[in-house]
Protein backbone atom coordinates (compact mmCIF):
# COMPACT_ATOMS: atom_id res chain seq x y z
CA UNK A 1 0.00 0.00 0.00
CA UNK A 2 1.31 3.46 -0.70
CA UNK A 3 2.99 4.88 2.30
CA UNK A 4 0.77 8.60 1.20
CA UNK A 5 -2.42 6.73 1.28
CA UNK A 6 -3.90 7.26 4.57
CA UNK A 7 -7.78 5.80 3.87
CA UNK A 8 -8.64 3.48 1.37
CA UNK A 9 -11.53 0.96 0.80
CA UNK A 10 -11.82 -1.90 -0.56
CA UNK A 11 -15.03 -3.67 -2.55
CA UNK A 12 -17.09 -1.54 -0.11
CA UNK A 13 -20.86 -2.13 0.19
CA UNK A 14 -23.63 -1.77 2.25
CA UNK A 15 -27.41 -2.94 1.97
CA UNK A 16 -30.50 -2.61 3.92
CA UNK A 17 -32.69 -6.02 2.79
CA UNK A 18 -32.36 -7.10 -0.11
CA UNK A 19 -33.64 -4.12 -2.31
CA UNK A 20 -31.87 -1.15 -1.36
CA UNK A 21 -28.16 -1.00 -2.21
CA UNK A 22 -26.60 2.09 -0.36
CA UNK A 23 -22.89 1.23 -1.45
CA UNK A 24 -22.24 -0.90 -4.20
CA UNK A 25 -18.10 -2.03 -4.05
CA UNK A 26 -17.02 1.05 -4.19
CA UNK A 27 -13.28 1.58 -4.00
CA UNK A 28 -11.31 4.75 -2.96
CA UNK A 29 -8.36 6.23 -1.88
CA UNK A 30 -7.86 9.42 0.26
CA UNK A 31 -4.22 10.30 0.69
CA UNK A 32 -2.44 12.40 2.87
CA UNK A 33 -3.20 16.60 2.94
CA UNK A 34 -5.69 15.94 0.23
CA UNK A 35 -9.10 17.73 -0.01
CA UNK A 36 -11.49 15.10 -1.71
CA UNK A 37 -15.04 16.37 -2.44
CA UNK A 38 -17.99 13.68 -3.09
CA UNK A 39 -21.17 14.90 -4.84
CA UNK A 40 -24.20 13.54 -6.27
CA UNK A 41 -28.05 13.41 -6.02
CA UNK A 42 -29.67 12.94 -2.91
CA UNK A 43 -29.59 9.23 -2.36
CA UNK A 44 -25.92 8.45 -4.08
CA UNK A 45 -24.32 6.81 -1.59
CA UNK A 46 -22.29 10.26 -0.33
CA UNK A 47 -22.78 10.03 3.48
CA UNK A 48 -23.21 6.18 3.49
CA UNK A 49 -19.38 5.99 1.96
CA UNK A 50 -18.46 8.84 4.30
CA UNK A 51 -19.97 7.26 7.87
CA UNK A 52 -18.34 4.26 6.35
CA UNK A 53 -15.04 5.47 6.55
CA UNK A 54 -14.98 5.53 10.63
CA UNK A 55 -17.66 2.67 10.58
CA UNK A 56 -20.58 5.23 12.18
CA UNK A 57 -22.43 2.77 9.15
CA UNK A 58 -21.06 -0.89 9.81
CA UNK A 59 -20.68 -1.91 5.80
CA UNK A 60 -22.38 -4.94 4.75
CA UNK A 61 -19.33 -6.29 3.53
CA UNK A 62 -15.37 -5.10 2.28
CA UNK A 63 -13.12 -3.55 4.06
CA UNK A 64 -12.10 0.04 5.20
CA UNK A 65 -8.27 0.84 5.71
CA UNK A 66 -6.96 3.69 8.32
CA UNK A 67 -3.17 4.22 8.25
CA UNK A 68 -2.79 1.06 6.91
CA UNK A 69 -4.77 -1.06 9.25
CA UNK A 70 -7.91 -2.98 8.43
CA UNK A 71 -10.88 -1.11 10.87
CA UNK A 72 -13.51 -3.48 9.82
CA UNK A 73 -11.77 -6.15 11.64
CA UNK A 74 -13.64 -7.07 14.70
CA UNK A 75 -10.19 -7.17 16.51
CA UNK A 76 -8.99 -3.50 16.12
CA UNK A 77 -10.49 -1.16 18.70
CA UNK A 78 -12.01 1.50 16.45
CA UNK A 79 -12.23 4.22 19.16
CA UNK A 80 -8.57 4.29 19.27
CA UNK A 81 -8.85 5.13 15.27
CA UNK A 82 -11.85 7.19 15.61
CA UNK A 83 -10.23 9.90 17.50
CA UNK A 84 -7.37 10.60 14.78
CA UNK A 85 -10.88 11.37 12.20
CA UNK A 86 -12.48 14.69 12.83
CA UNK A 87 -15.99 14.56 12.10
CA UNK A 88 -18.86 17.11 11.10
CA UNK A 89 -22.38 16.86 10.81
CA UNK A 90 -25.28 18.79 9.23
CA UNK A 91 -26.73 19.29 13.01
CA UNK A 92 -24.01 20.65 14.88
CA UNK A 93 -24.65 17.80 17.90
CA UNK A 94 -23.13 20.39 20.77
CA UNK A 95 -24.44 19.79 24.47
CA UNK A 96 -27.23 22.63 24.89
CA UNK A 97 -26.16 22.77 28.71
CA UNK A 98 -22.61 23.65 28.37
CA UNK A 99 -20.92 26.28 27.24
CA UNK A 100 -18.66 26.60 24.33
CA UNK A 101 -15.52 26.59 26.06
CA UNK A 102 -16.88 23.21 28.38
CA UNK A 103 -17.90 21.82 24.72
CA UNK A 104 -14.03 21.80 23.26
CA UNK A 105 -12.62 20.54 26.46
CA UNK A 106 -14.59 17.81 27.12
CA UNK A 107 -12.87 14.96 24.66
CA UNK A 108 -9.25 16.08 24.93
CA UNK A 109 -9.91 16.15 28.72
CA UNK A 110 -11.70 12.30 28.81
CA UNK A 111 -10.16 10.74 25.65
CA UNK A 112 -6.67 11.92 25.51
CA UNK A 113 -6.19 12.98 29.30
CA UNK A 114 -5.43 16.34 28.63
CA UNK A 115 -5.23 18.68 31.87
CA UNK A 116 -8.12 21.37 32.06
CA UNK A 117 -5.44 24.40 32.15
CA UNK A 118 -3.48 22.75 28.73
CA UNK A 119 -7.20 21.75 27.35
CA UNK A 120 -8.61 25.13 27.76
CA UNK A 121 -5.78 26.95 26.02
CA UNK A 122 -6.07 24.89 22.91
CA UNK A 123 -9.39 25.37 22.65
CA UNK A 124 -9.07 29.13 23.18
CA UNK A 125 -6.45 29.49 20.69
CA UNK A 126 -8.53 26.92 17.90
CA UNK A 127 -11.34 29.43 18.22
CA UNK A 128 -9.80 32.38 18.09
CA UNK A 129 -8.33 31.00 14.52
CA UNK A 130 -12.14 30.54 13.75
CA UNK A 131 -13.34 34.55 15.22
CA UNK A 132 -15.31 33.18 18.31
CA UNK A 133 -12.38 33.41 20.55
CA UNK A 134 -15.35 35.61 22.75
CA UNK A 135 -17.90 33.42 22.53
CA UNK A 136 -16.01 30.68 24.80
CA UNK A 137 -18.47 30.85 27.71
CA UNK A 138 -21.41 31.74 25.66
CA UNK A 139 -24.22 28.48 25.29
CA UNK A 140 -25.15 27.34 22.24
CA UNK A 141 -28.28 28.17 22.11
CA UNK A 142 -26.95 31.50 22.46
CA UNK A 143 -25.11 31.14 18.83
CA UNK A 144 -26.09 31.31 15.15
CA UNK A 145 -26.25 28.32 13.60
CA UNK A 146 -23.32 29.21 11.61
CA UNK A 147 -21.21 30.25 14.94
CA UNK A 148 -22.59 26.21 16.38
CA UNK A 149 -21.24 24.94 13.07
CA UNK A 150 -18.21 26.69 13.32
CA UNK A 151 -17.88 25.40 17.17
CA UNK A 152 -18.25 21.65 15.92
CA UNK A 153 -15.45 22.12 13.38
CA UNK A 154 -12.97 23.17 16.20
CA UNK A 155 -13.94 20.66 18.38
CA UNK A 156 -13.03 18.19 16.35
CA UNK A 157 -9.87 20.07 16.01
CA UNK A 158 -9.22 19.88 19.52
CA UNK A 159 -8.40 15.89 19.31
CA UNK A 160 -6.38 16.86 16.78
CA UNK A 161 -7.47 14.61 14.13
CA UNK A 162 -5.10 13.31 11.18
CA UNK A 163 -8.46 13.80 8.87
CA UNK A 164 -11.31 15.56 8.77
CA UNK A 165 -14.91 14.13 7.55
CA UNK A 166 -17.17 16.66 6.77
CA UNK A 167 -20.41 15.56 5.94
CA UNK A 168 -22.67 18.24 3.89
CA UNK A 169 -21.74 20.84 6.82
CA UNK A 170 -23.70 23.17 5.51
CA UNK A 171 -26.77 21.95 4.34
CA UNK A 172 -28.52 22.96 7.53
CA UNK A 173 -27.67 27.17 7.49
CA UNK A 174 -29.48 29.96 6.49
CA UNK A 175 -27.15 30.80 2.99
CA UNK A 176 -25.90 33.92 4.41
CA UNK A 177 -24.04 31.68 7.55
CA UNK A 178 -22.72 29.22 5.05
CA UNK A 179 -19.73 31.76 4.01
CA UNK A 180 -18.46 31.33 7.11
CA UNK A 181 -18.43 27.89 7.58
CA UNK A 182 -16.37 27.59 4.21
CA UNK A 183 -13.84 29.98 4.88
CA UNK A 184 -12.76 27.81 8.04
CA UNK A 185 -13.13 24.89 5.93
CA UNK A 186 -10.97 26.45 2.96
CA UNK A 187 -8.40 27.85 5.78
CA UNK A 188 -8.08 24.30 7.03
CA UNK A 189 -7.26 22.83 3.69
CA UNK A 190 -4.58 25.77 3.15
CA UNK A 191 -3.08 24.29 6.59
CA UNK A 192 -2.71 20.95 4.56
CA UNK A 193 -5.50 18.98 6.49
CA UNK A 194 -6.74 15.41 5.04
CA UNK A 195 -10.06 16.34 4.36
CA UNK A 196 -13.25 14.18 2.64
CA UNK A 197 -16.33 16.67 2.05
CA UNK A 198 -19.83 15.64 1.55
CA UNK A 199 -21.73 18.63 0.42
CA UNK A 200 -23.77 20.56 -2.37
CA UNK A 201 -21.66 23.55 -2.38
CA UNK A 202 -20.24 23.01 -5.93
CA UNK A 203 -18.25 26.29 -6.14
CA UNK A 204 -16.27 24.89 -2.54
CA UNK A 205 -15.91 22.07 -4.89
CA UNK A 206 -14.31 23.57 -7.84
CA UNK A 207 -12.25 26.26 -5.15
CA UNK A 208 -10.87 23.50 -3.27
CA UNK A 209 -11.07 20.27 -4.43
CA UNK A 210 -8.00 18.16 -5.19
CA UNK A 211 -10.18 15.48 -6.59
CA UNK A 212 -13.80 15.46 -7.12
CA UNK A 213 -15.81 11.82 -6.67
CA UNK A 214 -19.38 11.57 -8.22
CA UNK A 215 -21.62 9.05 -6.80
CA UNK A 216 -24.94 7.66 -7.64
CA UNK A 217 -26.58 4.90 -6.95
CA UNK A 218 -24.35 4.26 -4.21
CA UNK A 219 -21.22 3.41 -6.67
CA UNK A 220 -18.67 5.92 -7.84
CA UNK A 221 -19.27 6.78 -11.32
CA UNK A 222 -16.36 8.89 -11.99
CA UNK A 223 -13.85 11.25 -10.31
CA UNK A 224 -11.04 13.45 -11.46
CA UNK A 225 -9.81 17.21 -10.74
CA UNK A 226 -12.51 19.99 -10.08
CA UNK A 227 -11.58 21.09 -13.76
CA UNK A 228 -12.16 16.93 -15.56
CA UNK A 229 -15.22 16.72 -13.69
CA UNK A 230 -16.80 20.44 -14.07
CA UNK A 231 -15.77 21.23 -17.47
CA UNK A 232 -15.64 18.03 -19.20
CA UNK A 233 -17.77 15.18 -17.02
CA UNK A 234 -17.19 11.72 -19.26
CA UNK A 235 -20.44 9.96 -18.06
CA UNK A 236 -23.40 11.08 -18.52
CA UNK A 237 -25.39 11.09 -15.17
CA UNK A 238 -22.80 13.28 -14.84
CA UNK A 239 -23.18 15.57 -17.16
CA UNK A 240 -27.17 15.12 -15.76
CA UNK A 241 -26.24 15.96 -12.27
CA UNK A 242 -24.61 18.96 -12.93
CA UNK A 243 -26.63 20.35 -15.50
CA UNK A 244 -29.54 20.26 -12.83
CA UNK A 245 -27.01 21.78 -9.59
CA UNK A 246 -25.12 24.24 -12.06
CA UNK A 247 -28.06 25.09 -14.37
CA UNK A 248 -25.67 24.95 -17.38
Amino acid sequence: MNDNVIIRTENLCKYYGEKIHALEMVNAEIKKGEVVVVIGPSGSGKSTFLRSLNLLETATSGKVYFEGVDITDPKVNINIHRQKMGMVFQQFNLFPHMTVLKNLTLAPMKLKGMKAEKAEELALRMLDKVGLKDRANAYPSQLSGGQKQRVAIVRALCMNPEVMLFDEPTSALDPEMVGEVLQVMKDLAKEGMTMVVVTHEMGFAKEVADRVIFMAEGAIIEEGTPDEIFSNPGDERTQGFLKSVLNV
